[in-house]
């Protein structure tokens, strides 16, 4: 395996005069370039990674809250305003949800673009972002036996 080292590259143009390209130090602190120890200048080092597939990458800065997103779960008398990570599934996404509405997550069936999501589906790979409708749906088979037990219950049954 091969390893890369981070490389910067400094060029330093002089107008009308001859100079190398290296300068001197303070020149190189003031261009930005060299070890400087000013907290305010914007001398930074690449950070490089390797892909799996054997590409070689810049590494993103991580950044903290960046991928929380807000979305909106709506019903048909009620919406709720959430936020959420990207990288959740439908799922953990059923599970906050039946803390707010008392659905259990057996009971909830979630649309998304016309589509019922499965709970192992991660809502990035769908393509869930900032300030979409997700649509939820009590299961019909849940709506019916619940029904069915409020029909047989309703009235009890006396013998004489």
């Amino acid at each position: 395996m091969m390893k890369f080292k981070s490389k910067r590259f400094g060029i330093r143009f002089g107008f009308g005069k001859r100079t190398n390209n290296k300068g001197t130090q303070q020149d190189q602190q003031q261009k930005g370039f060299g070890n400087n120890n000013n907290s305010s200048s914007n001398n930074y080092e690449i950070k490089w990674e390797l892909r799996p597939g054997g590409m070689l990458v810049q590494k993103r800065q991580e950044s903290i809250g960046e991928d929380l997103i807000s979305i909106r779960v709506s019903t048909f008398a009620h919406f709720h305003d959430l936020s959420i990570e990207a990288t959740s599934t439908f799922g953990e996404l059923k599970m906050v949800l039946a803390l707010l509405t008392g659905l259990e997550p057996k009971q909830q069936r979630l649309l998304f673009k016309g589509k019922e999501r499965e709970d192992d589906e991660y809502l990035h790979m769908v393509g869930v972002g900032e300030k979409d409708k997700v649509l939820l749906l009590e299961d019909p088979a849940f709506k019916e036996k619940k029904l069915l037990n409020n029909i047989s219950t309703s009235c009890p049954t006396i013998i004489v």
